[in-house]
């Protein structure tokens, strides 16, 4: 069930009216019932999905519970396998199976023998890398002490499935978002209000952002052959917008429907093409996989400690395994190598950690300054969204190799489609809005929020009507 869909609009009010009318200060009863509409939220795709979803919740339930009542540290040890293998083995085995397979053929293909495998037809279950990571934190936190496991199965699987961050985040801890589940909530007016803004605010990224930018970056990564530089360079910025407006929208409506059920939902994006550095992209964008990966993989394997071999083998490790975690093609993975490769020189000059506070303005040449940094960040970002985006990895070549070998920059691209200048237009006009927004979480609140809400509205309409909604592009993560 998507956010931007007819299902959901009539789904929603239902259920907002029975948990704060019917089951109003009934904590058990709403937690039933965040639980059903999450599992008929999550099964809306295909019903066999919840079958899987309910084995996860099952096995991160008992194992905790066994791993806080054991005092052998052998036991505490088997119980957190058996959780880490079966999360694992079943997010393997749905998503990478296939790929592993193909990939063991093309092996061989390359020294000249010809493997006839046959691969299975595994569908991927929405999702499940989001609360895969999600109940994998629960019993890492309950193996290290950091929290006690719950004894109430309803509240532990309402935590699991809870709807608005389900498929595709922000990837919560249960140490912020399960004990939400354990007290008593209140309904309140202008959290809520807060929560309509992002929703609306969300939506406007997702439908009329991320949407129009799609028409044209699929045209331009489909017929790439036969597209200009100009194509192609904007292909990646429009990419680079379409997958920002496309996340970022969705996290923003799942924190603003959370708030309209009294859960507070951490942030996951903080304005990232505002960086000066790919170290502060990163801990701007996807915030919550990010310090997932920083928590429970970067600190283990030792972090920042130890010479500078050591920390440079750690932070690849982070940015392959993050790459391989999008998805199963070696397109991905040379993603996060090429982030590696950028976080590298900031490494070993110790400036990874140069900018940490909100941009501020001060003079000409600090503008300028500022202004450069920004630009050439989010440059290679686009460069590196060309790998993510393309099909293969020579594609992906082949497409930066055209850019360089055409160098024609007319404006003539994309002839056969219209309003690509007042697409450029309407990016730059959002662009500046979230830039004398980028202190706020929420661009809507402040001074004239009526206008801002409104205006917004009028132009998810009118624009978004329009366009090709397309499912959110991390459901396929």
């Amino acid at each position: 069930m998507l956010f931007n869909s007819l299902e959901f609009l009539l789904f929603l009010p239902i259920v907002f009216v029975l948990y704060w009318f019917v089951f109003k200060n009934q904590l058990r009863a709403q937690n039933i019932l965040l639980l059903i509409a999450s599992y008929v939220f999550y099964g809306w795709w295909d019903y066999r999905f919840l079958g899987l979803i309910l084995i996860s919740t099952l096995i991160d339930y008992f194992a905790a519970l066994l791993i806080h009542n054991s005092s052998d540290k052998k036991k505490r040890k088997l119980f957190l396998a058996i959780s880490l293998i079966a999360n694992l083995g079943m997010l393997g085995f749905f998503k990478y199976f296939n790929f592993f397979i193909e990939s063991w053929v093309e092996a061989w293909k390359m020294i000249g023998i010809n493997m006839h495998v046959s691969t299975l037809q595994i569908i991927l279950p929405v999702g499940i890398s989001f609360y895969t990571f999600q109940t994998l934190s629960y019993t890492i936190d309950v193996y290290r002490k950091q929290l006690t496991p719950t004894k109430s199965f309803i509240d532990f699987a309402a935590f699991v499935t809870f709807f608005p961050q389900l498929v595709a985040g922000p990837i919560e801890r249960a140490s912020h978002l399960l004990p939400q589940f354990y007290i008593k909530r209140t309904f309140d007016f202008e959290n809520a209000k807060s929560g309509v803004q992002l929703i609306i605010w969300g939506l406007f990224k997702k439908v009329v952002i991320a949407d129009s930018c799609a028409t044209y970056v699929n045209v331009i990564f489909d017929d790439y052959q036969n597209m200009n530089s100009l194509s192609l360079i904007l292909g990646s910025v429009y990419f680079a917008f379409q997958i920002y407006g496309d996340f970022s929208g969705y996290s923003d409506m799942a924190i603003g429907l959370s708030k309209l059920f009294g859960f507070d939902l951490m942030r996951n994006f903080n304005y990232p093409y505002f960086s000066r550095d790919i170290a502060e992209f990163w801990r701007r964008w996807h915030i919550s996989l990010s310090t997932w990966f920083r928590d429970y993989l970067y600190i283990p394997l030792g972090g920042s400690k130890g010479n500078k071999i050591s920390q440079v083998k750690n932070v690849f490790i982070i940015f392959l395994v993050s790459g391989f975690w999008h998805g199963a093609n070696w397109t991905f993975t040379a993603w996060g190598f090429l982030n590696a490769l950028y976080f590298l020189p900031l490494l070993l000059q110790n400036k990874n950690r140069t900018f940490t506070k909100d941009i501020e303005l001060k003079g000409i040449n600090n503008t300028f300054i500022i202004i450069s940094q920004i630009l050439l960040t989010f440059s290679l970002t686009c460069l590196a969204w060309i790998f993510f985006r393309a099909k293969t990895i020579k594609e992906a070549f082949d497409y930066c190799v055209q850019i360089v070998l055409d160098r024609t920059f007319t404006i003539d691209y994309l002839s056969h489609e219209r309003y690509n200048i007042e697409l450029l237009l309407l990016i730059f006009f959002y662009v500046t809005f979230e830039w004398f927004h980028r202190t706020k979480m929420n661009p809507l609140q402040g001074d004239k929020f009526y206008i801002k809400t409104i205006f917004v509205i009028i132009l998810i309409y009118t624009l978004g009507v329009y366009s090709n909604h397309t499912s959110f592009i991390y459901f396929q993560f």
